[in-house]
């Protein structure tokens, strides 16, 4: 039995009339960008997360820029984020012209490491971007703590974590800001690019709103230098639709992991599972294993059409367009061996006990076929 990495059809299938009813809503009113649907889905989506401000944006990577944007920070300015993370994470620190300050991760969750954050603060450091990796939260508590002891932002990076929490309170709401995307592969995912900024703090969200509108207010007035940052009234309405069942979509994949835990702890799979951290609710976007000889695993489990993903191959220290900040292989130890060993398996909500039971078995394969390969090629001749 093949498992794709991600099935949309299944969980998509079930909500077409509603969703086309949506669409044709959006048709009919002639409202593509801004207007009723996308006020409604901030409404609503603020509710769900419990916080004052949610601002809908085009993209997870457009709602870590305009962060970046209306916090001012830019040249001369240094901002810490992990050097294992999605591309977007440390691109858009570039983009605004400050310096990616690289730190490593915790070597169980991802997550970066607080102790290793804290030793990089400078009085150049303007603000640090955990991120929420796989669907866990960062150890925030003494992040927060850093940060407001040197008197700079915390932007959390939650495009992987929406609906996770630390210490009961909700990915997104405990930093200056929080950054989230509705990428199709999220739990909660558009039909396209979407994301989403969430702020306590009012004037934060007014410089938001301003930026995402190419910083018109009013209309040809440009009070700041923005760009064209707005969330398209088709994709709220998708996404009003779809944000009743999250909830019950993400207790779905969290029983699912729940199951490859026992499933892949019952069979000669020399895998590391994943971690869940005290007091974290990991709303598992990827069930990340490790494996030791990751190729052959892959190669084995692509021959038996088992859907698997590497999140991510290369940290920011090692890409070429980083080469300029100076660091080199070695400097972060634990971010290198994870990018070496991590693989993701299929967890979509919709996936069924038969199809975890097909990629538990097709991974204790791989593993006995490496591991009878590297015997013969250590037996003498």
């Amino acid at each position: 039995m093949a498992v794709p990495l991600l099935d949309l059809e299944a969980q998509n299938g079930p909500l077409r009339a509603e969703i086309l009813a949506a669409i044709a809503r959006v048709v009919d009113s002639q409202r593509f960008i801004g207007g009723a649907e996308v006020d409604a889905f901030e409404r609503e989506i603020a509710a769900h997360l419990g916080v004052r401000h949610a601002i809908g944006l085009s993209s997870g990577t457009d709602a870590l820029l305009v962060a970046l944007m209306a916090l001012g920070i830019g040249p001369g300015d240094e901002v810490i984020t992990p050097t294992f993370s999605f591309f977007a994470t440390a691109g858009c620190v570039a983009r605004v012209g400050a310096t990616a300050r690289l730190v490593d991760i915790n070597p169980e969750t991802y997550n970066v490491d607080p102790a290793a954050v804290a030793a990089a603060i400078t009085p150049r450091t303007r603000a640090i971007v955990p991120v929420h990796l796989y669907g866990q939260c960062a150890d925030m508590d003494p992040l927060l703590e850093a940060a407001s002891r040197c008197g700079i932002h915390v932007i959390e990076d939650a495009a992987q974590a929406i609906g996770a929490t630390y210490k009961g309170r909700q990915a997104g709401s405990m930093g200056t800001v929080g950054c989230f995307s509705f990428f199709p592969s999220k739990n909660l995912g558009a039909f396209g690019d979407a994301g989403l900024l969430t702020t306590e703090d009012d004037a934060i969200a007014h410089e938001v709103r301003l930026l995402r509108n190419h910083g018109a207010e009013p209309k040809y007035f440009h009070k700041r230098i923005g760009g064209n940052f707005r969330l398209d009234a088709l994709q709220a309405a998708i996404l009003r639709v779809k944000l009743p069942h999250l909830d019950a979509w993400t207790e779905a994949r969290r029983r699912n992991a729940e199951r490859y835990d026992r499933l892949l702890a019952g069979r000669e799979a020399a895998v590391t599972l994943p971690t869940r951290a005290p007091d974290c609710r990991h709303i598992f976007n990827q069930y990340v294993i490790r494996v030791a000889d990751r190729e052959a695993v892959r190669r084995e489990l692509d021959a038996r059409g088992i859907g698997h993903e590497v999140y991510y191959p290369v940290p920011f220290h090692q890409q070429e367009c980083f080469a300029p900040l100076g660091y080199r292989q070695g400097d972060f130890p634990v971010a290198e061996q994870a990018a070496a060993e991590v693989l993701a398996l299929p967890i979509y909500s919709e996936l069924s006990e038969r199809q975890q039971i097909e990629v538990a078995d097709a991974l204790a394969s791989s593993q006995l076929a490496v591991r009878s390969s590297q015997t013969a090629a250590s037996s003498p001749q």
